[in-house]
């Protein structure tokens, strides 16, 4: 479709990008309609991710994975994934494996990493990350779950929303306060086990899109946490959560390019078929001038996303220009599905059609991972120092 190059992929990619597309062709395109009403994806489909290989790729082999240091690798799953147009599988099996996992990988004690890891690996848990209150989004500073240092092991309470994989989830990220009165240096992250007792999860929620994924509240009563479920160090999790928080927005610009040129795609066949007044709708000049806009943008946006994948392999990537990625591909999705809807006409809203489910889906990509207006907030701080 593109007329650009890319230079980011060698052979090696390509031959792996064959086989993920031919898993999701067989093992996740098919169920998805279903999954969408479960509001969440089978435990079956992680197994089956987890069997062959393309979850947690990055871990050691000693823990189970395959110890692939190369994003790339990653960010070929993320695209199909999109490309697919499965936007629940696209955002929770990524999430899994390049959000929630690398903070085990980084700041896990060795205990911390042999309970955990290997089960993520093979899909049989399922990882998620617990930062957004009913009280406290962004404000990352502003929430109040704590946990209440009790000499072998720390006392959590709270709750939290919104959270990605959170019903089927088996190990979650918690950012917690371990000290209320130091702001950002009180907030500490720890890994909750479900089977924790005083740890509950509500019903997934209904949302406006992604109904494919499960969502939902966390609940933490007294819930007894050992020591060697801390991450990193006691008062530190505010700074380790804004060094990863640099990949997670990355994941999300590449699922939102992918996404938006799903979009195109089937709105490409869509007005080709399409007959109005004796002729194709691709016939008429506004038509081809939203295809020729779209396509332009996104090509723009597929280059810029390899450049930081590059930059994010050699270590380069900072927080900032992650920020930027966020939201200028989520902006971007969001623009390209309104287009596209508008091109399939009354068909556009109907959600038998493609076009229909990503628009729906695309919303809350401007939301999540720090709302866009959080992301022009942190872009500024770098340009204004």
């Amino acid at each position: 479709m593109f007329g650009l190059p890319r230079k980011l992929f060698n052979e090696e990619h390509e031959l792996f990008r064959q086989s993920v597309r031919d898993f999701i062709a067989k093992e996740i395109t098919p169920y998805n309609a279903e999954w969408e009403k479960q509001k969440m994806v089978s435990r079956k489909s992680w197994k089956k991710l987890g069997e062959n290989g393309f979850l947690g790729m990055q871990a050691p082999e000693e823990l189970g994975g395959m110890n692939i240091q190369d994003f790339r690798y990653n960010a070929i799953l993320i695209e199909e994934l999109g490309l697919s147009g499965c936007s629940g599988p696209a955002i929770g099996y990524p999430l899994h494996s390049d959000i929630v996992m690398p903070y085990i990988l980084h700041y896990g004690t060795p205990e911390a990493k042999q309970n955990y890891i290997p089960g993520m690996v093979s899909g049989d848990l399922i990882g998620a990350v617990a930062m957004t209150e009913p009280g406290a989004g962004s404000d990352l500073q502003g929430m109040r779950t704590s946990a209440v240092d009790q000499g072998d092991h720390y006392l959590v309470n709270g709750s939290k929303t919104f959270i990605t994989n959170g019903y089927l989830s088996d190990v979650v990220v918690v950012a917690v306060k371990t000290d209320p009165t130091k702001g950002a240096k009180g907030i500490s992250l720890v890994l909750v086990d479900s089977k924790m007792e005083g740890f509950s999860k509500g019903k997934p929620f209904e949302k406006v899109g992604l109904h494919a994924q499960d969502t939902c509240e966390l609940f933490f009563e007294d819930v007894k946490v050992p020591k060697e479920n801390l991450l990193g160090k006691e008062g530190e999790g505010f700074k380790y959560l804004m060094t990863e928080l640099a990949q997670e927005r990355l994941v999300v610009a590449l699922a939102a390019v992918a996404l938006g040129e799903y979009m195109l795609d089937s709105t490409l066949s869509y007005v080709k078929e399409r007959k109005a007044f004796n002729k194709s709708l691709s016939d008429f000049q506004n038509t081809r001038f939203k295809l020729a806009e779209m396509t332009a943008a996104l090509e723009q946006g597929r280059i810029y996303c390899d450049y930081l994948v590059q930059l994010h392999n050699e270590g380069e990537l900072d927080p900032a220009m992650a920020s930027a990625a966020k939201y200028n591909m989520t902006e971007l999705q969001c623009k390209v599905a309104d287009e596209c809807v508008q091109l399939h006409g009354g068909y556009g809203y109907m959600w038998e059609y493609g076009v229909a489910r990503a628009y729906a889906d695309a919303r809350v990509q401007r939301i999540y991972a720090g709302t866009n207006e959080i992301m022009k907030e942190l872009i500024a701080r770098k340009i204004l120092k």
